[in-house]
C-alpha cells in the first residue's frame, strides 16, 4: 500500500499559484479561500473608512486596505500566507515597491481580524503568527460573540480585543466592550466606541 504525500507549499509558491479571483490564505501549506458574509464585511469596511479617516484627518504616514498578504511563520515553521480583513502598513514600507503584488515579509502596523466560523485561526494561531511577526498592534473584532468563554465571559458577550506589543515582544489585551471607546497606540485620537464596531 502507497502513501502519497501532498507537498506543502511555500510562500512563493503561494503567491505564484495563488487565484486571481478572490481572497485566499496560505495555510498548513495549502490555499484556502477567505469567505465572508455581508455583515462581517460591513464591519471590516467600518473600520477601513474609519482608518482611511483618521490618517487623512490626522496626516499619518500610513496606508490601509484588505488586500494586502504577509508572510508569517508558525511555531512549526511552517510559512503562512495570511490576510487580514483590515491592514495598516507604513506607507514608506508599502510604496517602496509599488509594482509589487500586495504581499509583505515584514510586520504591518496593525492587522484587524473579523472572527467567523474559523475563530480559533484568529484567537489561536494568527494571535502567535502575528505576534512572532511583530506586528505592533492586533485587533480581534468578535461581533458574533462565538470565542471561548474564558475571552469572553459567561454568558458571552461580542467584544472588541487590543492587543499590544510590549517591550518584551509579547501582547498585552484590553477588551472593549458597549461604549467603552477604544483604545489605540496606532490611532491615538480614534473616536469609536466597541459599539459602533461590533454593530457596524
Amino acid at each position: 500500500m502507497k502513501t502519497y504525500t501532498k507537498q506543502q507549499l511555500t510562500f512563493e509558491q503561494f503567491l505564484e499559484q495563488c487565484p486571481e479571483e478572490g481572497l485566499y490564505e496560505l495555510v498548513d501549506g495549502e490555499i484556502v479561500e477567505v469567505r465572508a458574509t455581508r455583515n462581517h464585511d460591513d464591519v471590516a469596511n467600518f473600520l477601513l473608512f474609519g482608518f482611511n479617516d483618521e490618517i487623512r484627518g490626522q496626516n499619518l504616514n500610513y496606508v490601509v486596505n484588505n488586500t494586502a498578504v504577509f508572510k508569517t511563520i508558525t511555531a512549526n515553521g511552517i510559512e503562512q500566507g495570511r490576510k487580514p480583513d483590515v491592514s495598516v502598513i507604513d506607507k514608506d514600507k508599502w510604496r517602496s515597491n509599488r509594482s509589487a503584488y500586495a504581499a509583505l515579509e515584514e510586520p504591518i502596523q496593525l492587522a484587524v481580524e473579523v472572527t467567523s466560523t474559523n475563530w480559533e485561526d484568529d484567537y489561536i494561531d494568527k494571535l502567535d503568527e502575528y505576534q512572532g511577526l511583530g506586528i505592533t498592534e492586533y485587533w480581534i473584532v468578535d461581533y458574533l460573540a462565538i470565542g471561548l468563554r474564558e475571552y469572553l465571559g459567561n454568558p458571552k458577550v461580542p467584544a472588541v480585543f487590543v492587543f499590544l506589543l510590549d517591550t518584551e515582544g509579547k501582547y498585552q489585551c484590553t477588551q472593549f466592550r458597549g461604549s467603552e471607546r477604544i483604545v489605540s497606540r496606532t490611532f491615538p485620537e480614534l473616536a469609536l466606541t466597541a459599539e459602533q464596531i461590533l454593530t457596524a
